[in-house]
């Protein structure tokens, strides 16, 4: 992982951190980063669940039944379960199925349920990167096509204007989220005043809608219709497909903005825009061809098909802040190799950069919008794993009331037990899709999986080979007090990195194996990174001698700053001795893997194939600390596994 920050010019200045201006200006960021996704589903989630496809009319009772499964979908999943409940577990101010996934791992006991709880995790962050990549693409289609209302003739052009679109929003990435969301924020505000608009502008013209808010009518509409209805849920699922990606996000701004922004705004909003499309429904049915673009006067057509696709541009970046802010716990918590990951925020933590993560995101939209055409067909693929992502993690939500936050068990299985319910429901619902291209995310997920769960059993059974052969610090030091005639000391300081304190790092004894030599002053240096984002310069360095002429020193960055070491140890003081970085040799140590045909190595052949090529693409390190190329020295060791 890199904490590269990109040059910024000087940023304007903000309220102070914690008051309520703060809060309010982080929640109008927020509208563009967190709320895109659920805020544009209004432009298909109607038109998909009354489609003639689910063999349901579209008559009153129908369209009072849908607009109240809606409603009260909004309310159970989003509002108590994700804004009420959910966002308050989070993991040193990260959300995401990955951070509860931590938070559950450090407080249940028994290595059994330990273990299916996290392999869920894993599984359920995975599928969450494989529907993240559809969201973008239904998203900015569905806007797109709203130009044929407009020209018909415009046709043809519809997919190479929504695959440019697409590449530049994955190009201002580099930007940050605090830019962007500056930048969206407002055009986001717009968006939801539009939105709530149009459908004031209905419902007053059929109020009888409101009978909607009632869970009378869902529950009627479900018995009534049966199977047929019952598969509508598949489609009604669609205006709660951004709860995952509101929680993954919370590490970029935090909870209080996200409540703020859903309840002061979004929420409202939206509540009027479905009201507005079930009154435009209730008066012409014929409007069930595509309601949301029929639903103003038809002068005010063109400003809501541009409106409609800022907003889904915007849409995109709920997903892909999540996708960058579930990478980076993947690699902290040990489930990816370091990858480059670079911080642009200088007051929030979560704001950050993934590049490797963004351009296959943007590879992938892209193959989605060309072979799958329309918004239509992806809606047929989107939702079914987001859908087992929502189960997974409300089963981990469960096991964190009992274990972390000591709820009667009784208690929190009832509370869950409503939400599970729901969402097998949806999840039975969208089952169905698959043979429609619900297996892509299925796949995806599949294969982020593999990759994951495959570093980290890899990483495991390297420790465990690693730690065989260590050699603890304190034998090395007795060795050489007792005056051992091999090895020959020589004039200069030799840096050796090493994050074990206990024991001796591999590059030394390599070393010593080899050349038999030690220099007169041996520094074995570890780097941590702190909980803040720049740490003063008198706490940044820590120093500690160990005897004949070995140190220990601990080099400390807060999150935003760049790991780079020459800086911070140029001139450093070791017994009144600066040290001289022209002097210093820095000693890596880099272990080859090498994967081993045997039945019994602890890992299986071809896994141990990938975890070789996962490990090999790993940031190099002389890169990620900033070491003078000219002064590093790596022993190189092969290990089989």
């Amino acid at each position: 992982m890199s904490n590269e920050v990109p040059t910024q010019e000087s940023q304007p200045e903000q309220p102070p951190r914690g008051s309520a201006g703060y809060t309010a200006t982080l929640a109008l960021a927020a509208l563009g980063v967190v709320y895109g996704d659920i805020g544009t589903s209004p432009l298909y989630a109607v038109r998909e669940s009354l489609d003639s496809g689910h063999g349901v009319a579209v008559n009153a009772v129908n369209v009072l039944g849908t607009i109240s499964l809606i409603f009260w979908s909004l309310m159970l999943v989003i509002c108590i379960k994700y804004l009420f409940m959910v966002l308050r577990a989070d993991h040193q101010g990260e959300g995401g199925i990955l951070a509860l996934t931590a938070l559950v791992s450090a407080t249940t006991a028994g290595p059994r349920a330990l273990a299916v709880l996290t392999t869920l995790g894993l599984f359920g962050t995975s599928l969450l990167f494989g529907d993240g990549m559809i969201t973008p693409a239904i998203s900015v289609l569905s806007a797109v096509e709203g130009l044929e209302f407009i020209a018909p003739q415009s046709k043809p052009y519809i997919l190479p204007i929504t695959i440019a679109i697409l590449v530049a929003l994955f190009a201002v990435q580099s930007r940050g989220t605090a830019t962007v969301g500056r930048i969206f924020g407002p055009v986001v505000l717009i968006w939801f005043a539009t939105l709530a608009a149009m459908g004031l502008y209905q419902l007053v013209q059929e109020p009888s809608v409101l009978k909607a808010l009632s869970p009378h009518y869902g529950l009627s509409f479900l018995w009534n219709n049966g199977w047929r209805g019952f598969l509508v849920l598949g489609s009604v699922f669609l205006v709660v497909t951004g709860g995952e990606a509101l929680y993954a996000d919370m590490g970029h701004f935090g909870r209080k903005p996200i409540q703020w922004a859903w309840f002061g705004l979004v929420f409202p909003a939206l509540l009027l825009n479905y009201l507005g499309q079930g009154a435009l429904l209730l008066r012409d049915p014929q409007a069930i061809s595509n309601p949301f673009f029929l639903m103003g006067p038809h002068w005010t057509l063109t400003w809501i098909v541009l409106s409609a696709t800022l907003a889904t541009v915007i849409a995109s970046q709920a997903l892909i802040s999540g996708a960058f802010s579930l990478s980076m716990q993947a690699v902290q918590l040990g489930y990816l190799p370091r990858l480059r990951i670079m911080h642009t925020s200088a007051t929030e933590r979560g704001q950050i950069y993934v590049p490797n993560v963004n351009w296959m995101l943007m590879i992938c939209c892209v193959g989605l919008v060309q072979g799958f055409g329309s918004s239509s067909n992806l809606a047929a693929a989107y939702g079914v794993a987001v859908t087992a992502t929502m189960l997974i993690t409300t089963v981990l939500f469960c096991a964190l009331l009992i274990h972390g936050w000591h709820w009667r068990p009784v208690q929190a299985i009832a509370l869950c037990s409503t939400f599970l319910l729901i969402e097998l429901a949806f999840f039975a619902a969208n089952v169905v899709k698959i043979p429609q291209g619900g297996w892509f995310p299925l796949v995806i997920g599949g294969v982020i999986f593999l990759l994951m769960s495959t570093w980290k059993m890899g990483r495991r059974h390297l420790s465990r080979l690693l730690q065989a052969r260590t050699v603890p610090m304190q034998t090395l030091l007795d060795r050489l007090a007792a005056g051992d005639d091999r090895i020959i000391r020589v004039p200069g300081t030799a840096v050796f990195m090493n994050g074990n304190r206990q024991a001796t790092p591999p590059a030394l004894l390599a070393n010593l194996d080899h050349n038999c030599i030690l220099h007169e002053r041996v520094v074995f240096l570890a780097v941590e990174t702190a909980e803040q984002p720049v740490v003063a310069a008198a706490e940044k360095v820590q120093t500690q001698s160990l005897s004949e002429g070995f140190w220990r020193v601990i080099v400390r960055f807060g999150y935003m700053e760049s790991p780079e070491i020459p800086p911070v140890l140029e001139g450093l003081e070791l017994a009144g001795s600066p040290l001289n970085l022209r002097e210093c040799t820095f000693f890596l140590g880099r272990e080859t893997v090498i994967p081993r045909r045997e039945r019994f190595s602890g890992m299986s052949f071809w896994r141990e194939e990938i975890f070789a090529v996962m490990s090999r693409n790993a940031v190099d390190a002389t890169a990620f600390f900033a070491l003078p190329p000219d002064r590093v020295i790596e022993l190189g060791r092969q290990l089989e596994i």
